[in-house]
């Protein structure tokens, strides 16, 4: 079941939502919405990026490292 929810935006807002949704290929907006929401999970904050970052530079001093000659080579 599926239930309706408004929001309050400006006409800016609703201009560049619609132009992106039909950029983006979607049939509408709400489409587009909820896929947004549902790829939100996948976002990580700036913290958890500079945390991977420093985890990943202490790896790389001490060697822990693949030498690649393309993207191939990590497949």
């Amino acid at each position: 079941m599926r239930s309706v929810l408004s929001l309050s935006l400006d006409d800016k807002t609703i201009k560049m939502v619609k132009e992106q949704s039909k950029r983006y290929g979607f049939d509408n907006v709400s489409q587009y919405i909820r896929r947004l929401i549902n790829t939100h999970d996948d976002i990580i904050t700036e913290d958890e990026l500079v945390k991977d970052i420093e985890q990943a530079r202490k790896e790389y001093k001490r060697g822990n490292f693949i030498k690649a000659k393309s993207l191939a080579d990590f497949l």
